[in-house]
């Protein structure tokens, strides 16, 4: 699978944010762990969701009960990573990415001494995709490896990751008031950093790791042109 040619820096790479599982009852991801940045974008994303209602049929309704709405259950999310270190056939690329993809699903260190043992969350991020951005658990990786080097390591792997939502505060509510908060999206210009970001919008430059945690960025230094970034309302921000 090439990599397409002419696409240049205007191309938004896919990525999966991978973070410590919170501690207590928040629903919010703790701390980044790891940034895996898909080598190439999906050819095809699944999202799925389910609504249950129930019906109980009673002898008086000749043509049946009224089915009643029992409530939503969180999306669900299938999707494809393609792994390709064929042009370097002696590393160990592919075997560390599958590693690292298997791991979401092995208990955290941290979690473990917290005494609330938790894989990892995860959030995957793909430009201004919002309906596919949402707090996750993955509930199973497969590793199909399809070519490999003369020494026997694999080089060539596609990995089947499925993903359930975790269930959080509604998209721009402020969990102490129900009140919807002012979150906005921003496109970055050249010139733009988290710093001048936070300043512009918050009047305090510190605050500029909201910024990145809302985002799932590890390395504040960068910030690609054209990318669309989630800026958290006032009240949100965490100095």
């Amino acid at each position: 699978m090439p990599k397409s040619k002419g696409a240049g820096k205007s191309l938004v790479r896919a990525s999966l944010a991978i973070h410590e599982p919170p501690v207590g009852t928040s629903t919010t991801p703790g701390a980044l762990m790891k940034t895996f940045d898909f080598e190439f974008n999906p050819a095809q994303l699944t999202i799925g969701r389910r609504a249950q209602w129930t019906v109980t049929p009673t002898a008086a309704e000749r043509d049946g009960a009224v089915p009643e709405f029992m409530g939503a259950e969180p999306r669900e999310m299938s999707v494809e990573v393609f792994l390709d270190s064929s042009a370097k056939p002696t590393g160990k690329t592919v075997l560390k990415k599958v590693e690292a993809l298997l791991n979401c699903c092995t208990v955290t260190a941290k979690s473990k001494d917290a005494d609330q043992p938790s894989p990892p969350w995860v959030v995957l991020q793909w430009g201004s995709f919002a309906t596919a951005r949402f707090t996750a658990y993955v509930s199973s990786v497969q590793a199909s490896y399809t070519l490999f080097s003369t020494t026997g390591v694999p080089i060539r792997a596609t990995c089947q990751l499925q993903l359930h939502e975790i269930p959080g505060e509604p998209m721009g509510q402020n969990p102490t008031s129900g009140a919807l908060t002012a979150q906005r999206v921003h496109r970055v210009v050249a010139g733009d950093s988290l710093q001048s970001l936070a300043w512009r919008e918050y009047g305090d430059a510190t605050a500029w790791r909201t910024i990145a945690d809302a985002n799932g960025i590890d390395d504040p230094s960068r910030l690609t042109t054209g990318t669309e970034l989630v800026l958290p309302a006032p009240q949100e921000v965490r100095l």
